[in-house]
């Protein structure tokens, strides 16, 4: 009877233990099933930035591209207003009577070699004074 019941302990803890191995491998195989997921999840979400940021890199090269154009039309349009002011005739002239001004020519000078009406000398002398001052 003392063998049987030694038996019986046996078997009564060879059972625990197999029902204990059982559900540390099912608690293993959840936790290993929820890493996956979480891995499938961060899969996707590293896809989805992925494409996000090839659209960034898309649309920032348009842009680059579009500020290239506008910095092209810009020098553009800068040589084109240099060359205007040289082509003015009028312009030639008051800049040439500015530089007489700034070089220290008197009034009747300037009309003379530039010939401009005395209101207008008179104009360049007095902005040429308030820009000294």
């Amino acid at each position: 009877m003392l063998l049987l019941s030694i038996a019986i302990s046996a078997l009564a803890v060879g059972l625990i233990s197999l029902a204990l191995i059982i559900a540390l491998k099912n608690k293993q195989v959840n936790e290993i099933n929820a890493v996956l997921q979480q891995l499938k999840d961060s899969s996707e979400q590293t896809h989805i930035l992925r494409s996000e940021i090839s659209e960034l890199r898309t649309g920032l090269l348009s842009i680059g591209k579009r500020v290239l154009e506008v910095e092209q039309q810009n020098q553009d349009l800068i040589q084109q207003q240099a060359a205007q002011k040289y082509d003015d005739p009028d312009a030639k002239i008051y800049s040439r009577a500015v530089k007489m001004v700034e070089l220290g020519a008197d009034l009747d000078e300037v009309i003379r070699e530039c010939e401009l009406p005395r209101a207008e000398a008179e104009l360049l002398f007095s902005l040429h004074k308030q820009k000294g001052a």
